[in-house]
């Protein structure tokens, strides 16, 4: 192995349980006491924090941190550039049940169709202590602040907070929050970042960079 091959293979603590099946990109480090099942998918110079877990069928894009302690559950995904904080929970069912009704014993934990899909977007921050609903989708740049709980669908760009969350304003790409768009709003002139200079404007009722 060339010395170059090395320094791209990706770093995992010796404590950390990776099952097999899990795919990781090179120059990721996963640290201690994380578990990962398979079949997942890790992208890329990616950061998984200590005592993170995530299940299988989970799909994490390229340079992605997820911090101490996050639980990623069956049927999220979450693209490029996402910033997830600690103690964030993911849930993929909306009305769980230990018991299938009628049926001695536990409920299967397999997937079956009350099991809901969630993707967090390229770019997403999900502050630390925040409670993910499941069947959501967090759009691109949005920031979701620190303990929020977050019931429904997060737009592009979106600044979300409280339990439940709710729209407070919009973020620039940089993280910057913006000034001159009112709140739910789907049109508005181009406004421009104070902090990067960048020129966002809606398109077909999505903001974006202008």
């Amino acid at each position: 192995m060339t010395e170059a091959a090395r320094s791209d293979a990706p770093r995992i603590h010796p404590t950390a349980l990776i099952e097999p099946g899990v795919q990781i990109g090179p120059g990721s480090s996963l640290w201690d006491n994380v578990h990962v099942r398979g079949p997942a998918t890790i992208g890329r110079e990616c950061i998984v924090g200590e005592k993170t877990y995530i299940a299988y069928g989970v799909t994490i894009g390229d340079y992605v941190k997820l911090n101490a302690m996050v639980y990623v559950c069956t049927g999220v995904a979450i693209e490029d550039r996402v910033f997830v904080g600690a103690g964030t929970i993911f849930t993929n069912d909306r009305y769980p049940r230990a018991f299938a009704d009628g049926v001695e014993g536990l409920a299967s934990s397999e997937p079956n169709e009350d099991t809901l899909e969630t993707v967090v977007r390229t770019g997403a921050t999900i502050g630390a202590g925040a409670r993910i609903g499941p069947g959501l989708e967090i759009g691109r740049y949005a920031m979701v602040a620190l303990a929020a709980v977050v019931t429904a669908d997060v737009p592009p760009h979106g600044l979300v907070l409280g339990a439940p969350a709710r729209l407070r304003g919009y973020v620039c790409v940089c993280g910057t929050p913006l000034r001159g768009i009112e709140v739910g709003a789907e049109t508005a002139t181009a406004v421009s970042c104070t902090r990067c200079e960048r020129q966002l404007a809606f398109v077909d009722g999505v903001l974006g960079v202008a």
